[in-house]
């Protein structure tokens, strides 16, 4: 990262330096010149990518989370404030620091209401435009890294339960708010207990990685995520998916940690393998919990012979 045209603080260190030459920054605006403008100034600092309208914006969201968005008030189709809004209302995004950038002075109050986190006003200069994404981009990944403290499991380095617990609230309020299906795969490492007695507790770990690796591989959307649900178990949640697409991951899922072929002697595969179940919104009901529908059908998988996947 090159950043000698402005002077980096004293303080900083090369773990902080290394994540802000990574930073993803979307730069939502309409107006050619003003894109070329702060492409200029950012580009060689920051990853950038493009979007010319808010509803473009939204839809590169679902594939492309950036770290921070600067995004124009005034614009055709649906403007600044509006698209603000409706990226808040996504899960993975509503953290994502917005910075406004405005040629008026009455739109401020709106910037904040909606959750912006800073504005630049018009006509812009370079210095302000930068130092202002790195102040912001700065705070994120501090917070990034104090979350990952609170959110991710020390040993398999993915979700633990308490991101789940605290995220899947929200996911499904807002998939029932919009009508929307959702998946969740519950898995479970076959024999485990007895691959530990036999191998150890150290393999036992090792093969933990393995598999929380490898799921996290088999995910292909930034909005999916697996999380450690506790011992040798699971649970992954696809959001904006229905039945067929929740069963085609969770057959991925099971045949791709079959292929580590990590030895198992107590096992008649002679491999480490996992069973799954695989629940839906629109399978559960008020008297059966989407969790409930998952639990019941990954304990299928078991009683059928294991390395499975049961819906």
């Amino acid at each position: 990262m090159n950043l000698s045209t402005w002077d980096i603080p004293s303080n900083s260190n090369n773990d902080l330096i290394n994540e802000l030459s990574k930073a993803k920054v979307l730069i939502v605006e309409d107006q050619l010149l003003n894109i070329v403008l702060i492409q200029n100034i950012l580009s060689k600092h920051f990853n950038i990518e493009i979007a010319k309208s808010g509803e473009e914006a939204i839809k590169r969201c679902q594939t492309y989370i950036p770290d921070l968005i600067l995004l124009d008030i005034q614009m055709s189709g649906i403007d600044g404030i509006e698209t603000c809004k409706l990226l808040k209302e996504l899960p993975l995004l509503k953290d994502i620091p917005v910075i406004f950038i405005t040629s008026y002075l009455e739109h401020e109050e709106f910037c904040w209401e909606v959750g912006g986190v800073d504005f630049i006003r018009k006509p812009f200069t370079k210095n302000t435009v930068f130092n202002r994404v790195r102040a912001h981009l700065t705070i994120k990944f501090q917070r990034d890294t104090l979350l990952e403290l609170v959110f991710l499991d020390s040993l398999t380095q993915v979700y633990n339960r308490r991101y789940f617990d605290t995220h899947f609230v929200k996911i499904d309020l807002n998939a029932k708010r919009g009508g929307e299906d959702y998946t969740l795969i519950l898995i479970d490492i076959d024999h485990f207990k007895q691959f530990n007695d036999i191998y150890g507790h150290l393999d036992g770990d090792k093969a933990l990685k393995a598999v929380a690796t490898t799921v996290k591989e088999t995910l292909k959307r930034p909005n999916d995520f697996v999380a450690r649900y506790g011992g040798e178990e699971f649970i992954i949640v696809l959001p904006s998916t229905n039945l067929k697409g929740g069963v085609l991951v969770a057959d991925n899922i099971v045949k791709n940690v079959a292929a580590l072929k990590i030895p198992h002697s107590a096992s008649s595969f002679k491999s480490l393998t996992i069973s799954a179940g695989v629940s839906t919104l629109g399978s559960s009901n008020e008297q059966t919990s989407i969790l409930q529908v998952a639990d019941d059908r990954l304990y299928m998988s078991k009683q059928s012979g294991r390395n499975r996947v049961s819906y």
